[in-house]
């Protein structure tokens, strides 16, 4: 009987990576569109350390790193730092569109919901 080996996948061809790319990729356009507008300043700033915390999570990923590091477990990281992040973006997004604001602005709480 053979035994099948587990066939190494990259991270970025593996939904896990392709989901954490979109995000960041709506994160940044979520950020672009607020530093457009001239939004006030914590919405820039929340939205940017978004990125780079998922950026973080992307490289750390890509290099293997959490099979480095086992003292962490990064699953529970992981999941911990996404309800951290829709909690903010959620806030985030409502603050931005309750007031009367410009395109752009909404365009940014939209994205960033």
């Amino acid at each position: 009987m053979q035994t099948l080996k587990q066939k190494h996948r990259p991270f970025c061809f593996s939904v896990k990576g392709q989901v954490k790319m979109l995000r960041l990729a709506l994160t940044v356009t979520s950020m672009a569109f607020f530093i457009i507008a001239q939004a006030p300043e914590p919405y820039i700033v929340i939205t940017g350390f978004e990125v780079a915390v998922i950026f973080f999570f992307i490289i750390l990923y890509m290099l293997r790193l959490d099979r480095l590091i086992d003292c962490l477990f990064w699953p529970l990281l992981d999941i911990i730092n996404s309800m951290v992040t829709a909690i903010f973006m959620i806030i985030i997004s409502v603050l931005a569109l309750i007031p009367e604001t410009t395109t752009f602005i909404v365009l940014g709480g939209l994205f960033s919901l």
